[in-house]
């Protein structure tokens, strides 16, 4: 992914904790030449052996998983808020453009059976249901229920690079940044005013 050097983003703990918010991914990856490409959530955990990894799971139906063969290299692309900016907003003629948050995230993938995966469903089920008034237990569903696992394929992703982009008109100066702010609260639509509390907390 081509970052200018001022919207690149390094801070690990920033990043984590956006792939952990905002897990619903696309995985990428190859098979014969052909790219393959499936919406699914994708959680960051470290494994047992301490590594930094990628969790998740396609349907047995979705053959993508075909092409996770042990070692073989695939792209998890997340996205956060975005929205359009007006160069209207600016005290300087200047061209529209997008502010948004992205991480790409490549690795090697591994197909996980037997327990690995009940541990993995688990996991993200105890995660989505928190919240809930009568959460969802993986542990107290019927056998009968439980069959439906045999129709997925479960995977991990062993983290090898992550790039990531946080671009939030850094390059401008403090009036016209604060005017960006302004202008994104007033639009009233949800991922431009998410943008723009993205944006107040930005170092300046």
């Amino acid at each position: 992914m081509y970052i200018p050097e001022h919207y690149r983003n390094e801070n690990r703990q920033e990043i984590d904790a956006f792939l952990k918010a905002n897990a619903f991914g696309i995985l990428v990856s190859q098979n014969e030449g052909k790219l393959l490409a499936t919406h699914t959530p994708l959680e960051l955990e470290t494994n047992e052996e301490g590594k930094t990894v990628l969790h998740g799971h396609v349907s047995k139906g979705n053959t993508q998983w075909k092409s996770f063969s042990n070692g073989s290299e695939v792209l998890a692309i997340f996205t956060g808020p975005h929205a359009y900016v007006s160069s209207s907003w600016y005290d300087f003629e200047e061209v529209p453009t997008w502010n948004y948050i992205a991480i790409h995230v490549y690795g090697t993938v591994k197909i996980l059976e037997g327990d690995a995966v009940i541990s993995l469903l688990k996991k993200l089920v105890d995660k989505y249901e928190a919240a809930s008034e009568n959460p969802v237990r993986i542990e107290n569903l019927s056998k009968k229920t439980m069959m439906q696992v045999r129709g997925i394929v479960a995977f991990e992703i062993e983290i090898t690079d992550i790039q990531a982009t946080k671009k939030m008109s850094q390059s401008h100066d403090a009036k016209n940044y604060d005017s960006v702010i302004s202008h994104l609260e007033k639009t009233g639509n949800a991922d431009a005013i998410a943008v723009a509390a993205e944006m107040k907390k930005c170092p300046r």
